[in-house]
């Protein structure tokens, strides 16, 4: 696609002799506003070099400058040379690419098949997969997307809970007051009560934590009944799972979770002492973090036990050896910020250059109106619980609205599952927001339902009209106001993606195409798109099929369905 910054420094390279190509890019700003052209080019940096006042190089740039059919206008403003994009120029160069690539407009080789691990999700087996974890499940599964659009080779990880000494505590409530068949028939709900009732009655018997910790060294040490119990409970843990992450269309390359790398503890334990980074403390074993502003890292209990501090270094360093990645992303929230920098801290300590591009990716928390989730408590709303609701909320509107409407159950699931995740992928990850029913389940303003309606809309005009990509276009025809913001909104989408991967932030994405829908609909709104001139009806449809492309491109990066119904 022709990228017109790149033309802009073309021309400015032909009369600037004074700058490198790449400064006088690096140079290029995009005005607040359009009316202060598509770009700026600032030249104090030339004022000591040419011993002139900025305004003055500026207007002696733009009498210099050749006219050049890619800008409808060079000139002078002050300090500043600002280039004017050709509107039917950036309609052909657009629409035209669009067309070519169709769903694979804004896709690129820049990942060149590197690796790229993204660990999402990551529920804790045996307890609800809450509320609470919708976000590192969505944005997660979002930047998989992205990257993997992007040309990497992308690796997506559920690294599950599923050991440590909360076993211990599940073992033992198991053996006292457990029932296979009553849990078999409600895993999830019947072993958060065996977990509840165990931390209510450890308040007031602090044996029963003594015996947790017993039974998880057991079955580190490979006890057969606490091994087969385990076992057990981590299957029917994952079949509960596997419902919701089947609702979301999600799927993992592995579910290797904590327990995997129990094996391959000692080694990474040996090579720590080995380079001298642990020492003994009470019987236990630390990493002193203090010179790096950290409280000591604890790497072995005193009885032998490890941590999760112990079980991520070894995950690291098999994911480094196995894969050998480029990246390696932690979609985990910022409540473990400090740990996340101590373990990396530890592997660069060990010498591992790689450390680096282990990468945590923080996010705010959610908490509810009542406040914060509590799986020892028994607070939780259950992810599933919501998805439903959301779904039967959308179909009482859609009978409402459209009781005709073809395939009303796969719509209503698309349209209420949407809603929810595009509410998570909104705004910037690092914010904590509070679950609210009303607000999550609204269809109104700035929300996925309306994306995806505009889309729905956009696929009727295209149906109705009878558009052909292969008939004849007229980008003169494609130069209001209106017509050039969508195009502006199109013609960005690529670098939008681009940014949402260099960042980690898909709601890069979301915003975009929230914006390139409120400007579809005011060209809907304004403009007669299905009108009896073949080519002007055409040429409008062209617009209205990039629309729909990029619309549904966006959507299918945060994990969203684009029904082409409503």
């Amino acid at each position: 696609m022709l990228i017109f910054k790149d033309k802009a420094v073309d021309l400015l390279s032909t009369i600037i002799t004074d700058l490198e190509r790449e400064e006088l890019e690096s140079l290029i700003e995009i005005p607040p506003s359009y009316d202060m052209g598509d770009y700026a080019f600032p030249t104090f940096r030339l004022a000591k070099v040419l011993r002139k006042a900025p305004d003055i190089i500026a207007q002696d740039l733009a009498d210099k400058l050749k006219e050049d059919d890619n800008f409808e206008k060079i000139e002078a403003a002050g300090p500043y040379l600002n280039f004017f994009i050709s509107r039917e120029k950036l309609a052909q160069t657009t629409i035209s690419e669009v067309l070519e690539k169709k769903e694979l407009y804004g896709s690129s080789n820049i990942g060149e098949g590197k690796k790229v691990i993204v660990e999402f999700s990551s529920p804790n087996i045996a307890k609800p997969f809450h509320i609470g974890h919708i976000r590192t499940t969505v944005i997660g599964n979002s930047l998989a997307k992205i990257y993997k659009f992007l040309g990497f080779d992308t690796i997506k990880i559920n690294h599950l809970g599923d050991y440590g000494t909360q076993f211990g505590m599940l073992i033992s409530a198991f053996k006292k007051w457990g029932d296979r068949e009553v849990i078999e028939a409600n895993p999830i709900k019947e072993l958060l009560a065996l977990y509840v009732r165990f931390n209510t009655e450890a308040e007031n018997d602090p044996q029963l934590k003594d015996e947790a910790r017993y039974w998880f060294k057991e079955l580190e040490n490979g006890n057969q009944e606490a091994y087969e119990l385990w076992q057990w409970i981590r299957e029917i843990s994952l079949k509960e799972f596997s419902r919701v992450y089947d609702m979301l269309k999600i799927d993992f390359d592995s579910y290797a979770g904590e327990s995997f790398y129990s094996d391959k503890m000692p080694e990474v334990l040996e090579e720590m002492k080995a380079k001298g980074i642990v020492k003994e403390s009470e019987g236990a074993l630390i990493v002193d973090l203090e010179p790096y502003g950290m409280p000591p890292a604890l790497i072995m209990k005193k009885d032998g036990s490890t941590l999760y501090t112990t079980r991520d270094i070894a995950a690291a360093i098999y994911r480094k050896n196995h894969y050998d990645f480029y990246k390696n992303l932690y979609v985990v929230a910022s409540q473990q910020n400090l740990h996340f920098k101590a373990w990396m801290k530890i592997v660069e300590l060990m010498g591992h250059e790689w450390a680096k591009d282990c990468i945590h990716i923080p996010f705010g928390m959610v908490s509810l109106e009542e406040g914060t989730l509590s799986t020892r408590k028994g607070r939780v709303v259950f992810l599933e619980d919501v998805l439903n609701t959301a779904i039967e909320n959308t179909r009482k509107i859609i009978e409402e609205r459209n009781p005709g409407l073809a395939d009303k159950d796969e719509v209503a699931k698309q349209i209420g599952i949407g809603a929810i995740l595009f509410q998570e992928l909104f705004n910037q990850r690092i914010k904590d927001y509070v679950f609210n029913w009303d607000r999550t389940l609204s269809f109104e303003g700035e929300t996925g339902p309306y994306v995806q309606y505009t889309h729905a809309r956009a696929n009727s005009l295209l149906e109705k009209g009878g558009f052909d990509d292969k008939g004849k276009i007229d980008y003169s025809l494609l130069t209001n106001e209106d017509e050039t913001n969508i195009i502006r909104l199109i013609y960005n989408f690529p670098d939008t993606i681009v940014d949402s991967m260099e960042k980690n932030e898909p709601f890069f994405i979301t915003r975009h195409i929230v914006d390139l829908a409120k400007a579809f609909n005011k060209f809907y709104n304004s403009t007669s798109i299905i009108v009896e001139d073949e080519t002007l009806r055409n040429t409008r449809l062209a617009l209205t099929f990039a629309t729909k492309t990029v619309i549904k491109t966006g959507l299918g990066l945060l994990g969203i369905d684009a029904p082409n119904k409503m």
